[in-house]
């Protein structure tokens, strides 16, 4: 008769009689539904640590994923330290990188590492996206097994912890088990069926009308007719981007007051994500709330994605995610590059025409009523290029809106880049209505017009190396005093070169940048009389330009034409 001796989970050893040399050990797999039976030697059969070593190397054969073990085995394993994953990328030669291959993961010692996979399923074939490093997600957590569980996602994610765990990756959706019955199924009687088919539309329609009439009540109320500034923005809401992944950092493209901008991908698209710290939640929140105002769709305003809240409750980041351009911030171009004069035209009517959008408020939009609003840091580092060097206006975080039946409160007016401000904010001297904000903006847009006039090449003088406003009379780095100083009390602008003077477009600019920076805020131009001037300023000097053309032609072929009466 056969006797059993226990060896590990699953596996005992069938003994004969002592005198007979025949054993095997047996094996019972309930992941694969299996029994295994394998003859052991003499010398293993006597060693219950022999035995055990075969069993453990025997059973990695037929070992399941981790997470089909009992809670008691995971708990073994305990969590696994993520150094490198498999590597895909489906898009590898529109970003030039690898195709395929194995991916070291890097991140800070307090974050954890992990890996993902997606992928997508069409008409039952199973293409692979990407897969790679992952940083830090909380989903991951003691995930030894990379699986997917949401139910017919469009795109499928997985991510899990331990070396090349992405290898493989599962799709187990989490079903709903309703439990058996043995009560028959009566069938519904014929008047029930009627009545369930007429009371639900009919239920359905009151629910519509019942929740079109709150929404028109609520924006009747949001809406009365005097407009001031408002203050003490409530908290957003959900994020539209909740449940988009992966969206991957790549690198640190800008610092500034409350936070830094990375260029990330957003599956196979390049975002522009600004993380912000949890103590700058003010500046997050209200440049999310300006964002999602009706009629914020502009082409000279910077696309806006999603909002969304990052990390755990102790350590949350506050993420805000807008469209990426490469060419980065006017600032950062005009420092590398010079430009022509169409190039300038080009960008400060767009430019002009994204602040004049801004600061209009415009009433019966399809998406609802679009405030005026106040962006209060206007300066050349705020103004995005996109290739074509359309100029859009970003960083809300200051910006005011003006709806009506809402007081400005304490709101504070000395805010904004100290280069930049008006001399009435300056002297904390300021009206708060919505026509003296917007005339503070104006103030900040001639500065950045003069800055794009100082890297133009349609004058004859030299193009000057890149600056600041008043970098040259008070250097990089001023203090409040030192721009009070320049600005309030000797009333001085940046120079406007003479040789700007000599080329009619510039002469005008020149005029039209004076006009906007005017010690008095009343006498000051609004952004669309900007927009309008440089638009004549281009056509002028496109005329003018015809007009040189047909004299030269003129005095070659000495040909008598009647006089030409200027346009001027």
């Amino acid at each position: 008769m056969a006797r059993m001796r226990y060896i590990q989970d699953f596996c005992f050893i069938a003994l004969t009689e002592p005198n007979c040399s025949i054993c095997c050990l047996i094996c019972f797999l309930p992941w694969q539904g299996a029994v295994k039976v394998r003859p052991l030697q003499h010398k293993e059969r006597n060693s219950s640590q022999a035995a055990s070593r075969r069993v453990t190397s025997w059973l990695a054969r037929f070992s399941p994923p981790t997470s089909r073990l009992c809670p008691k085995k995971r708990a073994i394993l305990g969590r696994s330290e993520t150094q490198e994953c498999i590597y895909y990328n489906a898009n590898w030669e529109k970003d030039k990188t690898n195709r395929s291959g194995i991916e070291p993961c890097y991140g800070d010692k307090d974050k954890r590492r992990h890996c993902f996979a997606t992928w997508k399923n069409i008409s039952g074939s199973i293409e692979i996206v990407k897969q790679g490093c992952w940083l830090d997600d909380i989903n991951c957590y003691d995930r030894n097994d990379c699986i997917e569980k949401k139910d017919s996602p469009e795109v499928f994610f997985c991510c899990c912890e331990g070396n090349m765990c992405n290898e493989r990756f599962f799709y187990f959706p989490e079903m709903e088990v309703t439990q058996p019955t043995s009560n028959p199924v009566t069938p519904k009687p014929p008047l029930f069926n009627t009545l369930l088919y007429s009371l639900v539309p009919i239920m359905g329609i009151a629910v519509i009308v019942l929740f079109s009439f709150w929404m028109y009540r609520h924006h009747k109320l949001a809406y009365p007719p005097v407009l001031v500034p408002t203050q003490d923005p409530g908290p957003p809401p959900p994020s539209p981007l909740m449940g988009l992944k992966p969206l991957q950092l790549l690198e640190i493209k800008a610092r500034g007051r409350f936070g830094c901008v990375w260029k990330a991908q957003l599956l196979n698209e390049y975002v522009a994500v600004k993380i912000f710290p949890i103590q700058d939640k003010q500046s997050w929140q209200n440049e999310y709330e300006i964002y999602s105002l009706p009629g914020m769709k502009h082409d000279n305003i910077l696309q806006f994605i999603g909002a969304e809240k990052r990390g755990t409750s102790i350590d949350v980041d506050l993420w805000l995610i807008t469209a990426f351009h490469e060419k980065g911030s006017l600032t950062d171009f005009l420092k590398a590059n010079v430009v022509s004069w169409n190039e300038l035209c080009h960008i400060a009517q767009t430019m002009a025409r994204g602040l004049a959008y801004l600061h209009e408020d415009i009433p019966g939009l399809k998406d609802g009523h679009k405030p005026a609003i106040s962006h209060r840091d206007i300066k050349s580092k705020n103004v995005l290029l996109k290739n074509n060097l359309t100029a859009c206006i970003a960083d809300f975080g200051l910006a005011l809106k003006f709806e009506a039946g809402k007081s400005a409160g304490d709101t504070h007016g000395q805010v904004g880049t100290r280069r930049y401000m008006a001399p009435e904010v300056l002297e904390g001297a300021i009206n708060f209505q919505r026509d003296a904000f917007l005339r503070i903006d104006m103030y900040a847009m001639g500065l950045v017009l003069w800055e794009l006039a100082s890297r133009c090449t349609a004058s004859d003088g030299p193009v000057d190396e890149y600056m600041l406003p008043f970098e040259e009379e008070i250097g990089q780095h001023p203090s409040l005093e030192d721009m009070q100083e320049v600005v309030v009390h000797k009333k001085k602008r940046p120079v406007l070169r003479e040789c700007w003077q000599k080329h009619s477009g510039m002469a005008m600019l020149c005029e039209t940048i004076e006009e906007c920076w005017d010690h008095d805020a009343e006498a000051r131009l609004s952004a669309g009389c900007v927009e309008e001037r440089i638009i004549q300023m281009q056509k002028l000097t496109n005329i003018i330009t015809t007009e040189d053309i047909v004299t030269v032609v003129t005095m070659v072929t000495n040909v008598d034409f009647p006089p030409k009466e200027s346009s001027l």
